[in-house]
């Protein structure tokens, strides 16, 4: 996803001259080609994220269209109180840009994951949250990103995440997008988890289960209506996330669940990870394997659940 999303800054700053790049010290030679072409539309803010967003909030203030970006937990946890104030409260147009959501990290440990970001920050006013399911996702939600006019966070996965779609998806803001259509359950992915999802459908299907799969790309604002129309039409609702099951995606599907009158709805499942830290070491299929998302492990619950 960092390529892509760097390709498509590096092409979108040739068409919008008041795109200006922030690094935290991350991804030097991945910007060479927008520095090259951009020397003077680029800063490295180094290790003060904080600082990052004050000076991105400065910028947006004079006009201009800052993107920020670095390591998820980062840019997330260190310098919340920066998002609260200097952007949200002001509501100014910065594009907080997380790379490696979730356990893209998972082998530098507890430090590199982020697994509460989501939840920490769709609680802010004026917040838009955006975890694209792919790299061609990524081109899109981040041209969309470009348009709002308030802060908005766009997390990443990390790099080769398998591609889900066969070209660049024209994604609305708001709207979940249907990556797959079935009948019998609906399975809701945001983020790096798509690929799996797709997978456990795959499974699904293989049993005679017939699977749609969404992909919820934006969890601040939701889907409502989408939301309202498969919990009336799906036996299994399931929600997949590489983030926390308190405050995410699923948090927020079962909050807004909580306060439907939805007689003979579907019954909600939610994948994420658990209310625990991982205290073990191993990379990302590792560590996802701990917690239990796999396509495998998904595939056999909703499994159980439906029959």
């Amino acid at each position: 996803m960092r390529n892509a999303f760097a390709d498509e800054l590096t092409k979108i700053a040739a068409e919008n001259p008041k795109v200006v790049l922030l690094s935290g010290d991350i991804g030097n030679r991945l910007f060479d080609p927008y520095k090259r072409s951009f020397p003077d539309r680029f800063f490295n803010c180094g290790v003060a994220e904080a600082n990052m967003i004050g000076v991105g909030a400065g910028m947006a203030m004079t006009g201009m269209r800052p993107v920020a970006y670095t390591i998820a937990s980062f840019i997330t946890f260190r310098c919340y109180e920066q998002i609260k104030i200097d952007l949200c409260y002001h509501n100014l147009p910065l594009i907080i840009v997380g790379v490696g959501g979730g356990l893209s990290y998972a082998s530098l440990g507890a430090t590199h994951h982020s697994c509460e970001d989501i939840a920490i920050l769709r609680a802010l006013p004026n917040m838009t949250v955006l975890c694209p399911g792919d790299a061609l996702e990524v081109r899109s939600l981040l041209r969309e990103a470009l348009k709002e006019q308030g802060p908005v966070y766009l997390r990443l996965g990390k790099k080769n995440e398998p591609t889900c779609h066969s070209e660049v998806p024209q994604l609305t803001i708001g709207k979940s997008y249907t990556v797959k259509e079935g009948d019998a359950i609906c399975i809701i992915s945001t983020g790096n988890t798509l690929p799996i999802s797709v997978d456990a459908a795959g499974i699904l299907d293989s049993k005679g289960i017939s699977t749609r799969v969404e992909s919820f790309h934006t969890v601040k604002p939701l889907d409502r209506a989408l939301l309202k129309e498969v919990f009336f039409s799906y036996k299994v609702v399931a929600s997949v996330e590489e983030h926390s099951v308190l405050g995410g995606l699923g948090g927020s599907i079962a909050e807004w669940l909580s306060e439907q009158k939805l007689e003979g709805r579907a019954q909600f499942l939610r994948f994420g990870t658990p209310d625990r830290f991982l205290h073990k070491a191993g990379d990302q299929a590792f560590a996802r394997e701990q917690f239990c998302l796999t396509p495998e492990y998904i595939a056999g619950s909703i499994i159980k659940a439906a029959t």
